[in-house]
């Protein structure tokens, strides 16, 4: 009933603040709801730091896209605008500053991991390493 409750606030309050800015929403997600997020749609999931960051671990099903890279803008380009986004880096401050750019670049439903990578750690998740 706990999870029902979570899913249709998700739901109703995506719904209610969607429509307000038809040309992009960039939405603050806590790891709870990105889970839900990642269970409900098909979304792109995408890490944000540098490659070296991504070592030290990342979220299953995550892309690396670095910020700082001087390829990123061409990279998001291949992305789906059409599809929903979550983005996160380290703390969230990077991830913030990389949705504002996708909500310029057109992309429509932009979510970004409040607290980053250090609160999906202290929330208790699990985390990918590379082999």
């Amino acid at each position: 009933m706990k999870r029902f409750l979570l899913i249709f606030f998700i739901v109703f309050s995506l719904f209610l603040f969607g429509c307000e800015e038809p040309n992009g929403q960039i939405t603050l997600v806590t790891p709870e709801e990105m889970v839900t997020l990642m269970e409900m749609e098909d979304v792109q999931l995408v890490d944000v730091r540098s490659a070296k960051q991504r070592l030290q671990g990342f979220i299953k099903n995550s892309q690396n896209i670095d910020f700082n890279s001087p390829t990123f803008d061409e990279d998001i380009r291949k992305l789906d605008k059409s599809k929903p986004v979550i983005l996160y880096c380290g703390d969230g401050r990077l991830s913030s500053k990389c949705a504002k750019k996708l909500k310029d670049a057109g992309f429509i439903k932009i979510y970004d991991l409040e607290g980053g990578m250090t609160q999906w750690l202290f929330d208790d998740h699990d985390i990918e390493m590379d082999q």
